[in-house]
């Protein structure tokens, strides 16, 4: 076993056996910017005031830079064909199309311009899709910063990072992220450093220093929707490496067995968990009533066609909570279209692509994305769920080396 502090950032594989690195060392860089974009700009207190504005001119200029920092990279615009990226582009086209109407107002043309570039930052990284290892490394490393930024804000100030007002849920205290977004970067690391482990391009120390805390930090934030996601898309992954792995034959079997022992022993308190002291978890703790309220709302055609265009993700000063409803809102069917078409085109990729750790580890973000869309918006638009799918799409590009 390394030494921890080295293991955990540098996620050292136990084995080397993959080809030489293709990727520039700056990619890393396009990615953490990426990520930053996804933090949003709105959450809890923090330890020092971030204006609102102040947040929006940072998460803006990160993807402003990893755009102009990947065009530096790839000056001549060597593109990978990519049927998730053509569609992302065709839903941008949407967006662009039904917020240009300013029913939503100007600031649906500036999440317009956030989305273009984000997509076009995709696709000028998309050359170094080859080397899948490297870039599900800049994704870890990404995530587990914002993490760090977490945990610290609970050392600092443990009181502001737990707020009554969120129900003593952790919350970011350095930057300011809500308990839904914790549990997202949480469960996404925790699964894909499992997969890491489960494949031999990680160490244990790696496994400890990352996977541990992610939990401890995924259950701080109470969110079920990413438990019942890491669950499921680590179900899902192991099944698929099972063939391949008898490390992942052994993790599974032992899964089970302690799954089965927990549900008696401690199925009580995993059923306060989820309750979180609520009793309206049949209409999805008050989900319902705002998405009953934008499915009744009158609409034009053309509406119903494009959308509203791209909007906060509310809908009467309400969070509308539903990837699916969100996109309907803003893009309309067309936009639905198109967010079933590439998940759906993932999916049968992932399905067609022969028993490998990259397919098992695509498959595991697809299924926690389709999971989460039921409860968590984000699939129309600039956000972790597509940079994930994005990571899905990257893995499952055809190379030499796919062990």
């Amino acid at each position: 076993m390394g030494h921890p502090a080295g293991t955990a950032v540098n996620l050292a594989p136990a084995q080397t056996f993959l080809p030489e690195r293709t990727s520039p060392r700056l990619l890393g860089a396009v990615w953490a910017l990426l990520v930053i974009n996804t933090l949003g700009s709105q959450g809890a207190d923090t330890i020092i005031p971030i204006p609102r504005p102040v947040a929006q001119m940072v998460t803006m200029g990160a993807v402003v830079g990893a755009f102009v920092l990947a065009l530096l990279l790839n000056p001549r615009v060597q593109l990978r064909p990519s049927a998730y990226l053509l569609l992302l582009t065709l839903l941008l086209a949407v967006s662009i199309a039904s917020s240009a109407r300013l029913e939503s107002g100007y600031g649906a043309l500036f999440r317009c311009f956030r989305f273009a570039m984000f997509v076009g930052t995709l696709w000028l990284v998309s050359r170094w899709w080859d080397d899948w290892l490297s870039l599900l490394r800049h994704h870890v490393r990404a995530f587990a910063a914002v993490l760090f930024t977490v945990a610290l804000g609970l050392v600092v100030a443990p009181g502001m990072a737990r707020p009554d007002v969120y129900g003593g849920r952790i919350v970011g205290a350095v930057w300011p992220l809500t308990p839904p977004q914790i549990g997202l970067y949480s469960a996404t690391m925790t699964g894909l450093v499992i997969l890491l482990w489960l494949g031999h391009k990680t160490t244990r120390s790696s496994l400890l220093w990352l996977a541990v805390p992610g939990i401890a930090l995924l259950l701080m934030s109470h969110t079920r929707t990413a438990l019942l996601g890491l669950v499921g898309g680590l179900v899902v992954a192991l099944l698929a490496l099972a063939s391949t792995s008898s490390r992942a034959r052994k993790v599974f079997g032992r899964a089970v067995l302690i799954t089965g022992v927990s549900a008696v022993v401690v199925g009580p308190a995993v059923q306060t968990w989820f309750r979180r002291g609520q009793d309206d978890l049949g209409s999805l703790t008050g989900r319902e009533k705002v998405w009953d309220a934008l499915l009744s709302a009158p609409r034009s055609l053309d509406e119903q066609l494009l959308g509203v265009g791209l909007t906060n993700k509310s809908f009467d000063g309400l969070p509308i909570d539903s990837s699916w409803l969100a996109v309907y809102q803003e893009q309309g069917y067309l936009g639905l279209v198109i967010v079933a078409a590439f998940l759906v085109t993932l999916l049968a990729v992932a399905c067609l692509r022969p028993p490998s750790l990259p397919r098992a580890i695509a498959l595991f973000l697809i299924f926690y994305c389709v999971i989460a869309s039921y409860t968590e918006a984000g699939l129309g638009d600039a956000s972790p769920y597509l940079l994930n799918l994005a990571l899905a799409a990257a893995l499952l590009t055809r190379t030499k080396e796919t062990t």
